[in-house]
């Protein structure tokens, strides 16, 4: 009855305001012990009294809800949580929704996204996903309203059905207390090559550059161009020697740990979408599928959600002949195309079949001797059914219809062809054929488009050809031309021959060119910048004096220091005369004459506000890569003298393993010294600096009044992404082990200004802008550099102070992966669901059975795309 009548008072003093009706119902009776639900009219508990109907939704107040078994729950944070007074524990029950049945709040209002007002504390994968969580009164209110108006949105197609308060028994605390206390993390291998509220700190940088909007940086123009790469790993032990200088080998998690493997992870921008996978049916024709899995579209398939751009090059068996056969296409390729705008591998046959490659591929280019293998063919049908591209060369793989055919006669001599142009322009070239023609089948008439060529001969005889598949923009060009190999003397026998292809050599390329714009890449050659001179600059006068007398002390004779891949030359001023190359790079100590339109030294010092990390600056506007530059620096110089290398473009930027880097301008590219003491909290759990550098660059952007709204997020283990849509930044980590002392290198690079290839921040503030009518500022490079260094340094200290969990309900706030339900080693692997991070800083899933088993990131990439965790092998 008491209950009723606060009803009937609230529902009489605040009327038809909803918000302000919950929440002061709560306030009034929290201390009564009741629970709060909001949940469909036909689900609300039997004794629950209705305060609130919208919609077929409602919320009501009934008997309190009790949790006092939590051993079926994963724990999300480290260690067992406690609820503040003022905080609300509630669990929120959800369905999952997949493809084309996920639906989006369909109110107009604003979407309220549930991870942003609460705090993730357990979780138990079912059906229904239930996740305890706490938050404020006030946003607990703001939650339970935004599902009444259905504009409550989850992740990973979970729809919420419930959200209920809860009382959490203190004998429930104790034992899960007891539980994390005694029972070790279980480890899970995932290659046989495999061995081995704290409360959130939001206003971090709140109030660096608040007013000034040049502190900030604000950036006029967006430019062009773009930063991103592909990645693999491998990964092995090593045993920790008595020498004092030596690679990490650390023991955090009862495992022995190598940092260089285990942490360190190469940017690779876009390298997964949320495009779901789509089918393939073997048994109908090809049209159909391609009919069956895609909606029509018009012109060229475009990269719409701005995918890795990948060339991968399929050229059979694993022979010294097949990988001869790849340096040729590669070769030929990256005279074609703009390698500062794609990456481009080999595809061997095993990662065909296992990995998902066609995620991520802008290109396949087919280039084997042999026969596709039928497993390998119905892939890249497939592929093509969704819209992929490919290219053949020499290559026997044949569909649609068509039928390649040999004629001895051509094999292997020079014939003159005739290729037909997009435009309806000729282009006549001696070409050497592989000795096999295109024919249509009895009594086909297929369609081509309009690229082809042919032999002039009497047959005419097709060599290339141009074929659409489906309505998804699929189409393929095929050829029986040697356009992978020069003019070379061990190719053609005779002299003449020589000479007729080498003086069609430049129109050879010309319909290469042709061919890969028609299959939508980019042939704009751009000229590879020069190298330039570094500046040695500082953040604060200070650091000068100190700085300076130290070089005096530490050059020799010709004013070098010398490391094992790096000299640098310290001189007062730089002429042409001075060479800069890769392993020789004059330094300017004269700071009076630094300009540039890529780094502004001022707006840097504004938005520093560090104790010691990133004072001393190497600034290079072209360098072949920051994580060299501090090589020969990094043991010797003081660490309070906080070095740190940035540069405005990378040449040769490294990744992990035999990764690429691609780094053109517009991204904010630097390498970050951080000495870190054996014997401390971080010290003991390394692999969380790769998730406290990824953390760093969301917050440094999110922290900025006004900016806390732009959708950056967190992807595991060190990825910075646009929702959980597009990859825009990245984390690379070498570390070093000398005495009691971590000597870490974090190489951070993130697209600040380049729209291209995939996205950037200033795309996501323009987007910002138009979407809510917001007059936000594009941002600079140089101010987030700033920014997310001071940051940094903010997130180690609290790290060295409290633990994991001291920085935890930061990062679970902006991560990408909040209950997320993915498969181990592959797409018929194990279904798990995320919890969160164990001790060490590795990822923790829940699996079917109940145990939590903790996933590595060395030799793994969780692609969001498949949502896999896949062992990592190109």
């Amino acid at each position: 009855m008491f209950i009723t009548l606060c009803y009937l008072y609230l529902w009489a003093r605040w009327g038809r305001r909803p918000a302000a009706l919950v929440r002061a119902t709560m306030q009034r009776l929290r201390a009564s012990r009741c629970s709060f639900a909001f949940c469909a009219a036909a689900a609300r508990p039997r004794d629950a009294r209705v305060c609130l109907s919208r919609g077929g939704r409602v919320f009501c107040v009934g008997e309190s809800q009790s949790i006092d078994d939590l051993n079926k729950w994963a724990l999300f944070l480290v260690s067992p949580f406690i609820l503040e007074a003022e905080h609300i524990a509630f669990v929120t029950e959800s369905i999952w929704v997949q493809g084309e049945n996920l639906q989006r709040p369909s109110s107009s209002e604003t979407v309220v996204k549930w991870s942003d007002y609460c705090l993730p504390l357990a979780c138990r994968p079912g059906d229904p996903y239930q996740l305890i969580a706490k938050a404020s009164v006030d946003n607990f209110s703001k939650l339970g309203v935004a599902f009444m108006e259905d504009r409550l949105q989850m992740t990973n197609g979970l729809i919420p059905q419930k959200i209920v308060s809860v009382h959490l028994q203190d004998s429930a605390l104790k034992e899960l207390k007891d539980q994390a206390t005694d029972k070790p993390a279980l480890i899970l291998q995932l290659s046989p090559e495999a061995s081995f509220e704290g409360k959130p700190e939001p206003d971090i940088m709140e109030h660096a550059g608040e007013e000034d909007p040049t502190v900030l940086g604000a950036e006029p123009t967006q430019g062009k161009g773009g930063a991103s790469g592909s990645e693999s790993a491998a990964g092995h032990d090593r045993e920790l020697g008595s020498v004092e200088l030596c690679h990490l080998h650390l023991s955090s998690c009862h495992e022995c740990l190598e940092l260089e493997n285990s942490t360190i992870e190469s940017v690779k921008f876009a390298s997964a979408e949320n495009i779901p996978d789509l089918p393939y049916d073997h048994s109908s024709s090809l049209e159909g599928v391609a009919d069956a899995t895609c909606p029509e579209r018009e012109g060229r398939r475009v990269n719409t959600m701005r995918k890795a751009p990948n060339i991968l090059i399929y050229v059979g068996s694993d022979s010294q002949e097949a990988l001869g056969r790849f340096q040729q296409v590669r070769s030929v390729l990256a005279d074609c195309v703009d390698t500062d705008s794609y990456t481009l591998y080999q595809l061997p046959g095993e990662s065909a079949r296992r990995d998902p490659w066609s995620d991520n591929c802008l290109l396949l280019v087919i280039a084997s001797k042999e026969s596709v293998p039928e497993d390998l063919h119905q892939k890249f049908m497939a592929y093509l059914s969704q819209g992929g591209k490919v290219l053949g060369l020499s290559s026997p793989f044949t569909f649609a219809g068509f039928h390649m055919r040999s004629k001895d006669a051509l094999r292997d001599t020079v014939q003159n062809l005739v290729f037909s142009r997009a435009d309806q322009s000729q282009v006549k070239l001696s070409i050497l054929s592989s000795g096999c023609v295109y024919d249509e089948g009895p009594g086909e008439r297929l369609s081509m488009d309009k690229l082809q060529g042919c032999l002039e001969n009497e047959d005419k005889d097709r060599l290339i050809v141009q074929v659409p598949f489906g309505t998804c923009g699929g189409e393929a060009v095929l050829c029986q031309v040697h356009l992978e190999l020069p003019p070379s003397s061990s190719v053609v026998q005779s002299r003449e021959d020589f000479d007729l292809l080498k003086s069609s050599n430049m129109r050879r390329y010309e319909v290469l060119r042709d061919i890969l714009t028609a299959l939508g890449l980019s042939c704009d050659m751009k000229q590879v910048p020069a190298l330039t001179p570094l500046h040695l600059l500082w953040a604060a006068e200070e650091i000068r004096d100190p700085l300076m007398q130290w070089l005096g002390k530490h050059v020799d004779l010709e004013g070098v220091i010398k490391s094992s891949k790096l000299s640098l030359r310290f001189v007062p001023s730089y002429t042409s005369e001075i060479e800069v190359t890769p392993t020789a790079i004059p330094v300017v100590t004269d700071t009076e004459a630094f300009s540039s339109e890529n780094f502004n030294l001022e707006i840097y010092r504004q938005n520093l506000r560090t104790e010691q990390l990133g004072k001393t600056i190497l600034f290079a506007e072209v360098t072949s890569t920051t994580m060299s530059l501090l090589e020969g620096l990094m043991f010797e110089m003081p660490q309070e003298m906080g070095l740190i290398a940035i540069a405005a473009r990378q040449t040769e930027g490294k990744g992990r393993g035999r990764n690429a880097w691609l780094s053109p301008a517009g991204c904010a590219l630097s390498t970050l010294l951080v000495s870190i003491p054996l014997r401390s909290n971080l010290g003991q759990r390394i692999p969380f600096v790769q998730h406290l550098a990824s953390l760093a660059v969301v917050e440094a952007v999110r922290s900025i009044p006004g900016y806390q709204d732009i959708n950056l997020r967190v992807k595991w283990p060190n990825d910075i992404y646009y929702s959980d849509l597009m990859k825009l930044g990245g984390v690379l980590v070498n570390s070093t082990l000398m005495g009691e002392t971590f000597y870490i290198l974090i190489g951070c690079g993130f697209n600040v200004t380049n729209s291209n290839p995939t996205i950037c921040i200033n795309d996501l503030i323009a987007e910002y802008n138009k979407e809510y009518g917001a007059e936000l500022k594009p941002l600079r490079a140089d101010c987030l550099i700033a920014r997310t260094v001071t940051v940094l340094e903010k997130l180690i200290s609290t790290f060295q102070d409290e633990g994991p969990d001291g920085v935890l309900p930061l990062y679970y706030k902006y991560w990408a992966h909040s209950a997320q339900q993915i498969r181990l080693g592959g797409e018929e692997g194990p279904k798990v669901w995320i919890v969160g991070l164990d001790d060490s800083g590795f990822l923790q899933v829940h699996q079917e059975d109940g145990k939590v088993v903790t996933v590595h990131p060395d030799g793994n990439s969780f692609d969001m795309l498949r949502n896999l965790i896949v062992p990592k092998q190109l």
